[in-house]
């Protein structure tokens, strides 16, 4: 763990401090309030943005509202169910096969710890951090595509991996800033620090970040 006073882990802190004002409310993230929605949806959102999966969702946990309904689901009625989904095939089998593994071997209970949720079928360290995260607050670090842009972009690491980064950020960091990191920085990834081209002079780290080449404002391009 950091020492006080170490200026990465200030500066880190800092910039999660800043950009917890702007994100305060919860975004369209699939922290759905309970362990069982939250982690099928997570398994879904894999390649495809939360939005999509959101849009399905609803519908999806009517029809299949526990376990068991999902263990003994057709994979041709759940591929109907999620079609508007990239790779929805193999989100069928995944969902059919997570919902027998948790039934066999968790009694039907989405299991609390990062060792058995990486257990589950289609559930890596991302869900699994999310999981924990949202439903059990176990401090973790879900790195995700925006996660993994943003933190390399600010300097808060120069590793290309999501464990080396989930690593990295736990040796700065003290665990109660861990879950703050995808919460924050999903919707600060999606508003302003986009991956094609960032809005840089937008944001509230702008004097305070490294990245290069800055985007400028196109509406002073425009009045030049």
């Amino acid at each position: 763990m950091a020492k006080r006073g170490d200026k990465k882990q200030e500066k880190i802190i800092r910039d999660l401090r800043i950009l917890g004002k702007r994100y305060r409310e919860k975004g369209k993230t699939t922290d759905l309030g309970n362990p069982k929605d939250t982690l099928m949806a997570t398994v879904l959102s894999a390649q495809t943005t939360d939005a999509q999966v959101l849009r399905i969702f609803p519908a999806l946990k009517k029809r299949y509202s526990t376990f068991e309904k999902l263990a003994q689901a057709r994979v041709s009625d759940l591929e109907k169910s999620i079609k508007s989904i990239g790779f929805y095939k193999t989100k069928s089998r995944r969902l059919k096969e997570l919902a027998r593994d948790i039934l066999a071997r968790f009694n039907g209970r989405v299991p609390k710890t990062m060792e058995e949720l990486i257990t589950l079928p289609g559930v890596g360290r991302k869900t699994a951090s999310i999981v924990l995260s949202f439903c059990f607050d176990t401090p973790a670090i879900a790195v995700d595509t925006h996660v993994h842009r943003i933190v390399r972009r600010l300097g808060w690491t120069k590793s290309d991996t999501p464990e080396r980064i989930e690593q990295d950020l736990k040796k700065i960091l003290p665990e109660q800033y861990w879950s703050k990191i995808n919460h924050t920085l999903v919707p600060f990834g999606r508003d302003i620090c986009k991956a094609r081209k960032p809005e840089c002079w937008r944001c509230p780290l702008l004097r305070d970040c490294p990245y290069e080449p800055k985007t400028p404002n196109p509406k002073e391009k425009e009045s030049v």
